[in-house]
């Protein structure tokens, strides 16, 4: 446990931001310190619909908040289009990030946000809760008993929901300017982190991806699979779908 509670500002009131700012007023060693919108009444609004402390600070813009020297921490659930920008001025006002997934538009922007990280002395984590859950660390166990097991040959990932009407028209997950990757960006993204973290993150010598991908009128991904290769042996599928 830290020897101070971590203050957590955050960044937007994006629908996900509710369940997170919950879980950050359960941690033991973390307090909810304030947030932001782009106006100080979605702000305000924000924090009394899940129950924010009443010594909350609550903030107009983003930049006040990232002005805010009493905050160490900084959790930006802003369309991924925007993490670029938003996590390298975080990680320049010195305070630590908790990004939501997926961190980047391409491997290009997240070298960018390490890069700030690392030049400003912060850490940064992306917001794949199930990584760091107690059962994951139990399956891990059972992967790595060989003698039990033997060796790790096939892994098979999916992740698919039915998006409604509105969401496959409005949701921020459909759209070019905000999450242009959309379903690949945002279920694919479990898919491929479980397939990596069985595989110890040993990166796949090839990726194929799946005929017959579907795409929305905008170009952005709605369905799509792929099929990966390793040098020893070992395949690997995912299915992701809106």
């Amino acid at each position: 446990m830290a020897e101070k509670p971590i203050r957590f500002g955050i960044i937007g009131c994006a629908d996900i931001a509710r369940k997170v700012s919950r879980a950050i007023t359960l941690a033991p060693d973390a307090e909810l310190y304030a947030v932001a919108s782009r106006s100080l009444e979605k702000a305000s609004a924000f924090a009394k619909a899940n129950n924010f402390p009443p010594s909350a600070k609550i903030y107009g813009s983003y930049e006040s908040l990232l002005d805010d020297p009493e905050i160490d921490a900084v959790y930006v659930p802003l369309p991924t289009s925007l993490h670029v920008k938003w996590a390298c001025l975080v990680a320049q006002k010195k305070k630590h990030i908790l990004l939501e997934k997926p961190v980047g538009l391409n491997v290009a922007e997240f070298d960018k946000i390490v890069e700030a990280c690392e030049a400003n002395g912060v850490q940064i984590m992306d917001g794949t809760m199930w990584i760091h859950n107690p059962r994951t660390h139990e399956m891990k166990k059972f992967l790595n008993d060989k003698e039990r097991f033997g060796e790790l040959k096939n892994i098979h990932s999916c992740f698919t929901f039915a998006g409604d009407e509105d969401f496959l028209n409005n949701d921020i997950r459909v759209k070019p300017d905000l999450d242009a990757l959309g379903a690949l960006g945002d279920a694919g993204w479990y898919g491929i982190r479980s397939i990596l973290w069985a595989a110890d993150y040993e990166l796949p010598k090839t990726v194929t991806a799946l005929p017959g991908p579907v795409l929305n009128e905008a170009g952005v991904i709605l369905s799509c699979a792929a099929c990966l290769h390793w040098e020893d042996g070992k395949v690997a599928t995912f299915h992701c779908s809106f």
